[in-house]
């Protein structure tokens, strides 16, 4: 194999795979990333078995040639030593040989290294996702689906279904849902294009495994294909293939926990109530709980306070552009509801309770695909 490539466009590449690789493998190979020069370009792959992502660079693109190729074939190299090899190189271009037992060197400018490459036909076959089942999303939606729901994963491994993102779809209406048992985010949209009769549900997308294709997906209304097989998901970007095993188990229904109606209902703008709980979180976070209080004082005021025994107290109170029902005090996570109105993008919420020991829904006024849900804390 021997190519001369343009250094920014390899780096961008490998980047993107290394998000794939783990530094706690204990497969030697899957520490290395695959490089294979063909005609039309170079593929570089990094995996570490649940994650897979596949980067072709192609050998010319709107007629800017970015590549040069001498001798086609493929190599494995260790990804962190190439990475930062790369990084660290002086010139704009990068020239790869390999040689005899898989020797590799790298030169650019009067950068010359040299490293033990691993035998390629050693490196995991990706799986061949051969599935009726797909359907196309806009990046900048898919982003946003992810934005607005990964952080309610549970971070927890006793309950691993959790841990992922629950993906159904039927009557072309995609619904994304994440709980970790104390909050939950939920996002719905719907799909423009898709195969036939397009129906699935329980398809648990890891969390961990939608953070990282977040990281590479452009904001931009370029279609992303995504493929559903029984264990696996592949997302198709022009030159991206981003491969995550899907998680076993059956997700919960969560549509029992969300109440279909409330006893107080209060409308408060975004910004003002997110600055409000920083600032009370300020002095939550100190406690061991991190709890903030919501009181209602008149129609147009709400009380945020929050007391932590050894540092102080904070009280602070803001306005509402509308409150109706009962008298309001509950308690809640400062963190939980922080994350909540980050995921909300309308400047105007809607907060509806239905008790102080009952979860409590967040959602933006002008917009029925988004929900928050909030279990409070007893203080008491």
């Amino acid at each position: 194999m021997q190519l001369i490539i343009d250094r920014q466009q390899l780096m961008n590449a490998v980047q993107d795979v290394l998000k794939a690789i783990s530094t706690q493998t204990v497969i030697p190979i899957l520490s290395g990333i695959k490089i294979e020069t063909k005609n039309e370009g170079v593929y570089l792959t990094g995996s570490d078995s649940d994650i897979s992502i596949e980067r072709f660079i192609p050998k010319e693109d709107d007629d800017v040639e970015y590549i040069t190729i001498q001798k086609t074939g493929s190599i494995v190299l260790q990804a962190r030593f190439f990475s930062e090899i790369i990084r660290k190189l002086p010139s704009s271009t990068v020239e790869i040989t390999v040689t005899e037992e898989f020797l590799t060197k790298i030169k650019s400018g009067h950068s010359e290294f040299s490293l033990n490459g691993l035998d390629p036909e050693e490196y995991p076959r990706l799986p061949n996702l051969e599935s009726e089942r797909y359907f196309e999303i806009e990046a900048q939606a898919l982003k946003n689906i992810i934005r607005q729901t990964v952080f309610a994963v549970s971070t927890s491994e006793t309950r691993p279904v959790l841990t992922g993102i629950n993906w159904t779809c039927d009557n072309q209406k995609l619904q994304c849902v994440a709980t970790d048992s104390h909050r939950l985010a939920l996002r719905h949209v719907t799909i423009e294009k898709a195969s036939d009769n397009l129906s699935f549900s329980n398809v648990v997308v890891p969390g961990k495994s939608l953070n990282e294709l977040a990281k590479i997906i452009e904001n931009n209304s370029d279609l992303i294909k995504a493929v559903v097989t029984e264990h696996f998901i592949l997302f198709k970007t022009k030159y991206v293939l981003f491969y995550s095993r899907l998680l076993d188990g059956n997700y919960p229904d969560v549509s029992k926990l969300i109440p279909t109606d409330s006893t107080t209902s209060m409308v408060v703008n975004t910004k003002s109530f997110l600055h409000a709980i920083e600032r009370a979180s300020l002095l939550a976070k100190e406690g061991s709980n991190n709890v903030v209080k919501l009181t209602n004082i008149t129609e147009k005021n709400v009380e945020i306070s929050s007391i932590s025994p050894e540092v102080g107290k904070v009280v602070e109170q803001i306005n509402c552009e509308s409150y109706e029902g009962e008298e309001l005090h509950i308690s809640f996570s400062a963190k939980y509801m922080i994350d909540a109105l980050r995921a909300i993008d309308s400047q105007t919420i809607i907060i509806d309770f239905t008790g102080a020991m009952r979860p409590f829904l967040l959602r933006p006024i002008d917009d029925t695909s988004v929900l928050q849900l909030i279990l409070p804390v007893r203080t008491y």
